[in-house]
């Protein structure tokens, strides 16, 4: 018997490989059977490097993730277009800068705007059925919108209606001390003359609560009635000094006893912001 085992060839992929026969008797040789790999040439040094050069790539992958995606792509340049569209905006907004129709007291725009507030008195007047006198001191503030654009062009009236909501208050302080609250309703009219004086006729009827009583009043329900006429200064384009007077009358229409009402002129000065 030999020493050595036998050697026998293992035939592989067109290559020989060597391999011991056991050296136990009676025993078959025992082959072993290599996958056939591609790649096996090159030796197990230069796949070590392979998978070391692999393991590099995917850990560079994961600390940067964002940099496997191309970089976000600006939006396409229309700056002709954009340029276009502001300087129309920009006109647009400086022409509606202004509130008149064709320039200062050429009427207002058909959707002006505007906040006054105003102070005063009341003279009474012991007339048509009163029997005193009510001086009354007065505060309001009204808010005013266009019912349209110009009207009666080419006539001496030509102007500009206005519907206008005033919140007034105030206090009676002769014959005796009382207060009063109302929110009346009115309709202006507006005198377009070219200039920065511009006339207004006013007229409005609303409610009233009120302390004073008898005897020209019954009770804190009255409605009331004003009629007048002023006249705006204007300042600047946006801003006007108002000067108006208005005769006041306030009953309760014979709800209740007696109804002889009050009676009084009302001199008013306020300021105007258009918008």
């Amino acid at each position: 018997m030999n020493a050595l085992p036998a050697i026998h060839n293992v035939k592989r992929s067109g290559r020989t490989w060597p391999h011991t026969k056991s050296g136990i008797p009676g025993r078959k040789p025992r082959l072993h059977t290599f996958v056939n790999m591609p790649n096996a040439g090159h030796g197990p040094v230069e796949g070590l490097l392979s998978l070391l050069l692999l393991a590099q790539v995917w850990s560079a992958v994961a600390q940067n993730p964002d940099s496997t995606n191309p970089p976000p792509q600006a939006p396409p340049s229309i700056s002709a277009s954009t340029n276009i569209m502001s300087a129309s905006k920009v006109g647009l907004e400086a022409a509606r800068e202004s509130i008149w129709e064709n320039g200062i007291g050429e009427g207002f725009r058909s959707d002006d705007q505007s906040i006054t507030v105003s102070a005063g008195a009341t003279y009474g007047i012991a007339t048509l059925g009163s029997h005193e006198q009510h001086h009354l001191a007065i505060g309001s503030l009204t808010y005013g919108h266009m019912l349209g654009g110009v009207v009666g062009e080419g006539h001496w009236y030509r102007g500009n209606p206005e519907f206008r909501l005033e919140l007034f208050g105030g206090t009676q302080f002769q014959p005796d001390t009382r207060s009063l609250v109302g929110l009346t309703p009115h309709l202006r009219y507006s005198f377009a003359t070219g200039t920065r004086w511009i006339p207004f006729v006013d007229g409005g009827a609303g409610v009233t609560a009120t302390s004073i009583g008898p005897p020209d009043l019954s009770g804190t329900f009255e409605f009331n009635l004003q009629a007048g006429t002023g006249v705006y200064w204007f300042l600047k384009d946006h801003l006007a000094l108002s000067l108006e007077a208005r005769y006041l009358h306030m009953s309760c229409a014979g709800i209740h006893k007696p109804n002889l009402g009050l009676n009084g002129v009302t001199g008013l000065l306020g300021m105007t912001y258009f918008f």
